[in-house]
This record gives C-alpha cells, sequence and structure tokens, in this order.
C-alpha cells in the first residue's frame, strides 16, 4: 500500500533567491557509493555538495570507507570491510556488505549530527536515509539518478526475464513509494518514469538535471602549447583531428562501439585519432582495439581525475555519447557541452533533453550510423565550432549549479514549513 504523503508543490526556478533564504539546514547525504570517484553520478553528488555549502548550508557526508576525501567536504566514512574485495563501481555483490556497514554508520552519524533533512542519493541511500529520516522524524530527499532494476540489468548484474527481477523491482517501488516525502531526478525524462512506471505523484517529482561547471570546464584556459605538449605526452599525432570519449569504460557506455568506429574509419582511410578517457576495464578494451587492428588509432589513458579533465578534454574535436542507458543521466555530455564541442550521441530521451536541437543524433546501437556521423563531422569543420559555440551557450544559460542550488533549497524550504 502507497503511503500517503502532505501535498507539496515543489519550487520551480526563480522562486528563491539567495539572499531570501531564511534558515540554513543541516543536511545529511547518505551516500551509497566510493565517494568520491572521477565519474558520472560522483561528479553530481561533488557538485550539489559545493553548491549547497555556496549556499551556507551545513552538510555531512556519510559513504563508504573507500574513496577520495575533497578538501572543503565533511565526509564520513564506514569502518573497512574485514575483507579484501575488488569491487569498483555499479552493481557488485559487495554491495549488500557495504549497504549493512553505510546503514550502521548512517544511525550513528545522524543521531550525532541530528539534520533537519536526510537527502539520499541513489536508491539503497533512500532506503537507508528513509529509516533513519521517519526515526528522527525529518524529511527525506531522494536524489534519483536511474532506475536500480534498470541498472543492475545494465551492469549484468540481473537478468530482465530471470526469477529475481520481479522480487527486485517491487523492492524499488517500495523504497520509491515509501520512503521519500520528494524526489529529484537526473532529468525530465526520469521523472516521466517515475511517474508513469511507479506511479509517483508529479507533486512530488522535480528534474533536477545534471549541471555544468563552465568554470571549471572552460576550453579558454588552454593554450595550443599547451595542448601540443599533452599529445605528445599521449602519442597522438599533432597532424589528426581527435574524437574524445571521457567516462566509465562498460559495454553498457558503448565503449565497444566507440572502438568499432575507430576501426571503421581507420579502414575507410581517414586520419583520425581516438582518445578514450576512464576507467575500469582498460586492459579489457585495449586488447579488443589491438585484436581489431585499433591499436595506433586509440588512445586509452586509464582514469582521469577531475581536476584534469578540462585539459584532456580541451584535445577534443568531437566527443561521442554512445550510452546505451535510457533511464540514467548522461552528465558527461554536459562537460563536453562546457568545453564546446559537437557531440555524436545515441538517440535518447536524456540526451535530447540535453542537447535540444544541437546534438547529432544516430539511432540507438547503430555502429554503421554512428560511424558516419563522425565521419561527416570531420569534414566540416566550421560545422562543428558553430555547434561547439552553442552548446557551451546552451550549458551556460540552462545548466548552472547555482540555478539547481536555488531549486534544491526551495525544496527542502517546501519540506520544512
Amino acid at each position: 500500500m502507497t503511503p500517503e504523503k502532505t501535498p507539496t508543490t515543489l519550487s520551480k526556478p526563480g522562486d528563491v533567491a539567495a539572499k531570501d533564504l531564511p534558515r540554513r539546514f543541516r543536511v545529511l547525504m547518505v551516500v551509497p557509493t566510493s565517494f568520491f570517484n572521477d565519474y558520472g553520478g560522483h561528479i553530481r553528488i561533488l557538485e550539489e555538495a559545493h553548491t549547497l555549502q555556496q549556499f551556507d548550508q551545513e552538510l555531512a557526508i556519510v559513504t563508504y570507507y573507500k574513496g577520495s576525501d575533497m578538501p572543503g567536504l565533511d565526509i564520513r566514512r564506514t569502518a573497512p570491510l574485514p575483507y579484501h574485495t575488488d569491487y569498483e563501481v555499479g552493481s557488485s555483490r559487495h554491495k549488500l556488505a557495504f549497504d549493512v556497514y553505510l546503514a550502521v554508520q548512517t544511525l550513528l552519524e545522524g543521531l550525532r549530527f541530528r539534520p533537519d533533512i536526510v537527502h539520499g542519493h541513489m536508491h539503497e541511500g533512500a532506503l537507508i536515509g528513509g529509516v533513519l529520516a521517519k526515526l528522527l522524524r525529518v524529511p527525506l530527499v531522494f536524489d534519483f539518478q536511474g532506475s536500480l532494476t534498470a541498472e543492475m540489468v545494465d551492469h549484468k548484474f540481473l537478468n530482465r526475464n530471470g526469477r529475481f527481477y520481479a522480487i527486485a523491482h517491487r523492492l524499488e517501488q517500495f523504497i520509491t513509494d515509501w520512503f521519500p516525502d520528494a524526489v529529484l531526478t537526473s532529468s525530465k525524462h526520469a521523472g516521466a518514469v517515475l511517474h508513469d512506471e511507479f506511479k509517483i505523484p508529479h507533486d512530488r517529482i522535480l528534474a533536477l538535471p545534471d549541471c555544468a561547471n563552465t568554470r571549471h570546464f572552460n576550453p579558454d584556459k588552454f593554450s595550443l602549447e599547451e595542448k601540443t605538449k599533452l599529445k605528445q605526452q599521449l602519442g597522438i599525432p599533432l597532424d589528426r583531428p581527435v574524437v574524445s570519449y571521457l567516462g566509465l569504460l562498460t559495454d553498457y557506455q558503448g565503449v565497444p562501439h566507440i572502438i568499432e568506429t575507430a576501426v571503421r574509419l581507420k579502414a575507410a582511410g581517414e586520419k583520425v585519432h581516438f582518445l578514450i578517457m576512464g576507467y575500469p576495464n582498460v586492459t579489457h578494451y585495449k586488447n579488443i582495439a589491438r585484436d581489431k587492428g585499433g591499436a595506433d588509432c586509440i588512445t586509452f589513458t586509464g582514469k582521469v581525475e577531475y581536476r584534469d579533465a578540462p585539459y584532456y578534454l580541451s584535445l577534443g574535436d568531437i566527443s561521442v555519447a554512445p550510452k546505451m542507458s535510457s533511464t540514467e543521466g548522461s552528465g558527461k555530455v554536459l562537460n563536453y557541452m562546457a568545453m564546446s564541442q559537437p557531440i555524436v550521441a545515441y538517440d535518447s530521451p536524456v540526451h535530447r533533453e540535453y542537447l535540444a536541437d544541437l546534438g547529432v543524433y544516430v539511432p540507438l546501437g547503430n555502429v554503421e550510423a554512428f560511424t558516419t556521423a563522425v565521419q561527416e563531422l570531420l569534414h566540416a569543420p566550421e560545422k562543428r565550432q558553430k555547434i561547439g559555440l552553442a552548446l557551451r551557450q546552451r550549458a551556460d544559460e540552462k545548466y548552472s549549479w547555482r540555478r539547481a542550488g536555488e531549486q534544491i533549497i526551495s525544496v527542502y524550504e517546501n519540506l520544512t514549513r
């Protein structure tokens, strides 16, 4: 049975300006991952935290014992597991143990910190944070970054046709129904999924898309000399345009399709180099590239720290976003936009939301069309520049973290009236 919630009208942009905020909130963020790592949802959490601090909110983050500490953030970690794991990202059987430890630590920190708001990221954060919120009788804000069951399928942890899928889906329904007083989604499409599939009322949902830090991701910060130096360090030919990707190296992110595109363009005689940045599975994909004959036209950097990401991305002439998921956000696209790069992307609601009519779209999973789209941009430098400048302007005007911070605080205010 779905619990009744007090109707809440979630504020839209512009309802509350920073100067009008009447109170400072104590916010406990529950982050069920090895925060901080240099990818995806971690960037959203980091930028949200920094933005809330800029609005003078008091913030503590409870997370796994693994991960990097970030200057200026109050990060409270679980005890380490009593055994070694090779867990990195995504769904894993080790996650259950991590989450048990996180639940205990969250309870302890909640009793110490006494938050006004519990802000749970992802479904595990909503479940653990939701229990604490009910104990303390404070609101829970659920930061929804994609369907739990869809992610488990994407990571091949769950079979959509298997017997456990229905159980996982019911658990997702329970978490989403029972605990949150408000849900922030990383895209409008994700909000539609929550309403249509999980029957969450519109008045509990606020689309809060990933945003771009256009001060950090600024192509004008890097001189030609600096970019030439980095290309030489990475072994990238100076006379070739560069197609760049920065993100997780997994099949569902479309990395095999990037490799196949590079190999096809090489076979077609195109003088182009691909720069694939990120982790894990670097050796695995290097071997695939080598076996397909693409080792000499693809550079794998491995992990790139967030602070260095703009420098590495500045080498790109075209960026690619072949992500296969239809419900998760695609924050990397915002960084590409901020770096003034045209983007070839699989056609998905999330990519359409971010890029509007400025994206170069191809049908989902169609490597041949993807290759053709990249090839056409290679021979259209003026078009690349025009699209890139328009995308940076769009990122600056529509996807500002300050604007997002005002929305989050508006939600906090409405829930504590």
